[in-house]
């Protein structure tokens, strides 16, 4: 029992300030808008004398709601070289520092009366939830039992959704929404962080970064000492030795290198279309759009923030149920059933728009749409996103495929918060469209090319990718030497 519970406490001290912090700052920005909006036009006056046009005001609003995902951006590309120099709980303690340097900027904008410091402190936090979605996964699937990987690394998806709904309950006028509270509630991301400062030192590194990064074994026998207990290690340690052995004398590779390698072209293909259909499949649009139905469906409007609240909720319910099932069902049927499941509620959805006026029931069938939504990607898309790249990597190539993964993740959110509501104003009723295309083309996808790794260790999946990669050449084209060799054995 007590290596179970330092793996769950692993968790929850990796997860606190790491991908919760995600979640958490998507959602508490939506509050406040009235409210800083106003105060920009104020301080705007103030050293002016002359107020801002409203679509100015926009502009620097939507600059401020864009500083996030491109301090993001940046985040994923360091969190890659900070894997491998600083190691990776050393790289999510000291990626603290960008959030609390954030909620001083926020706590304290008002009392400069700068709208810029805001501005720069989305960027900040940002950079931190850059660094934390991609080395996070990274840690927790390294520091995992092979039975158990799916889950662990999954609870990366519950925790940004644990967020995403305390961030929604915080921003509620009753607790830090209201007009005076604003800056408080921005600066509120620094409670997690400290939260991680305090807890995380306590636990240890990932045992395969020791092992394999840094080659050392003592350290690396007391890291699975810590967290497996008693249990038998042995067979666990010959096969972190196995990998080890595989990579040996390569060096971390770089993004641009994996492009460019045959033998992990497909694993390199799945991570691609994958993380971009996270984006770009249309979640985080349907809470833009759950206020407007919600009004339609004749809910009052100061009773609309906790009807939101049930949908981010709806999120954290599913990812934990896909949590638990993960090991069972395996990676394909939830992704697979995700998107499908998806592209069937876009289209009803749709269709529900635009019948909204006419009759009088479909708001209440355009509600359950968006409930049922995201649910349906909270099951599959969530979560399984998050856990492939380091399924289907080794250990030399692992930081780089999460550094692309996250920067699509991130320039994606930028692109479908910048043109969504311009796809709204062109296509109204039909704004789905688009978003339905993604959903059947990656199910497609997923359906066709996608191998299962459920309960494969590292050096199995890699063998069922290579047969991939090398269907087209004849088995004498293998053994080139040993050159050939080293780069297609992962």
């Amino acid at each position: 029992q007590l290596q179970s519970k330092v793996l769950i406490l692993t968790i929850c001290a990796a997860g606190i300030g790491g991908t919760f912090q995600y979640g958490y700052n998507i959602s508490i920005i939506n509050a406040p808008t009235s409210y800083i909006q106003a105060f920009m036009n104020e301080t705007w006056l103030e050293r002016t004398g002359v107020p801002l046009e409203s679509n100015v005001i926009l502009l620097l609003w939507s600059l401020t709601v864009s500083a996030y995902p491109l301090g993001g951006l940046t985040g994923a590309l360091v969190a890659g070289p900070m894997a491998i120099m600083l190691g990776r709980k050393m790289s999510l303690l000291l990626n603290n520092v960008f959030v609390i340097i954030a909620a001083v900027l926020s706590g304290f904008s008002r009392m400069a009366k700068s709208f810029e410091m805001i501005m720069l402190s989305r960027f900040f936090t940002g950079v931190n939830a850059g660094v934390s979605m991609n080395i996070q996964p990274m840690y927790l699937a390294e520091s995992a039992p092979k039975k158990l990987r799916g889950a662990v690394a999954l609870t990366s998806a519950s925790f940004t959704a644990l967020g995403l709904v305390l961030g929604q309950v915080v921003g509620l006028r009753e607790l830090l929404g209201g007009e005076e509270s604003w800056p408080f509630l921005l600066a509120s991301n620094a409670v997690p962080a400290l939260i991680q400062l305090t807890a995380l030192p306590w636990f240890p590194e990932s045992p395969r970064y020791l092992l394999i990064d840094r080659g050392d074994k003592e350290s690396c026998i007391s890291a699975l000492r810590k967290l497996r207990g008693n249990s038998d290690l042995s067979a666990e340690l010959e096969e972190m030795l196995a990998e080890q052995a595989a990579v040996k004398g390569q060096r971390a590779k770089n993004p641009w290198e994996l492009f460019r390698n045959p033998a992990l072209r497909w694993q390199v293909v799945s991570i691609v279309v994958l993380s971009s259909a996270m984006q770009l499949c249309g979640n985080d649009s349907m809470y833009f759009y759950a206020a407007y139905v919600f009004q339609e469906a004749g809910i009052p409007q100061d009773k609309i923030p906790y009807v939101v609240i049930g949908t981010g909720s709806c999120e954290l319910i599913t990812s934990v149920t896909c949590n638990m099932i993960i090991d069972y069902a395996g990676r394909r049927p939830l992704l697979l059933g995700g998107y499908i499941f998806m592209a069937g509620w876009a289209i009803i959805f749709m269709v529900a728009l635009s019948q909204q006026t006419q009759i009088s029931w479909m708001p209440y069938l355009s509600m359950a749409c968006i409930f049922a939504y995201i649910l349906s990607f909270g099951i599959g898309p969530a979560g399984v996103t998050g856990v492939l790249p380091t399924e289907v990597f080794d250990q030399m190539s692992r930081p780089a495929a999460y550094m692309i993964c996250g920067s699509l993740l991130w320039f994606n959110l930028f692109l479908v918060g910048t043109a969504f509501p311009f796809i709204v104003k062109s296509l109204a009723h039909f704004c789905y469209v688009p978003f339905l295309v993604v959903c059947v083309c990656t199910a497609l996808y997923v359906g066709f090319f996608l191998p299962e790794t459920k309960g494969k260790s590292f050096l199995e999946i890699s063998e069922e990718f290579k047969k991939r990669n090398f269907k087209a050449q004849t088995r004498a084209g293998f053994y080139k030497g040993p050159e050939e060799i080293k780069s297609t054995v992962l």
